[in-house]
C-alpha cells in the first residue's frame, strides 16, 4: 500500500494520500520520477493531504515539494515529522 506520494527525488517532503496515518507507522512512498518506493517512519499523526519530511530539514532550509521550492523551515523538522504551518512558511512574505 502506498501511504505518501513523492514527485521528484529532490523532494524533501511527501504528501499523505491515505487517511489515518499514525505516529510510529512505517510508511511506503511512491516516487513518481523513477517509479521507485521509499520507506519512512511517521513521527506524528499525519492528516491526508498534509506533508511529511523525507529527510531532516534545518531551520531556514528550503522545503522542496513536487520538485519546486515551496517555502522554508521556521523550525527544525525531523525525518518523518509532520511539515505544516507550525514549522514551515512561504518565502513570499
Amino acid at each position: 500500500m502506498i501511504h505518501i506520494l513523492v514527485h521528484d527525488r529532490k523532494d524533501t517532503v511527501g504528501v499523505a494520500v491515505i487517511e489515518g496515518i499514525k505516529a510510529g507507522q512505517e510508511l511506503i512512498g511512491w516516487v513518481m520520477e523513477d517509479d521507485s518506493t521509499i520507506k519512512v517512519k511517521a513521527l506524528n499523526d499525519i492528516p491526508i493531504g498534509h506533508k511529511l519530511a523525507l529527510t531532516d530539514i534545518g531551520n531556514g532550509d528550503t522545503v522542496i515539494k513536487y520538485g519546486f521550492d515551496i517555502g522554508k523551515a521556521v523550525a527544525p523538522i525531523k525525518k518523518g515529522e509532520h511539515a505544516h504551518v507550525h514549522n514551515m512558511k512561504t518565502k513570499r512574505w
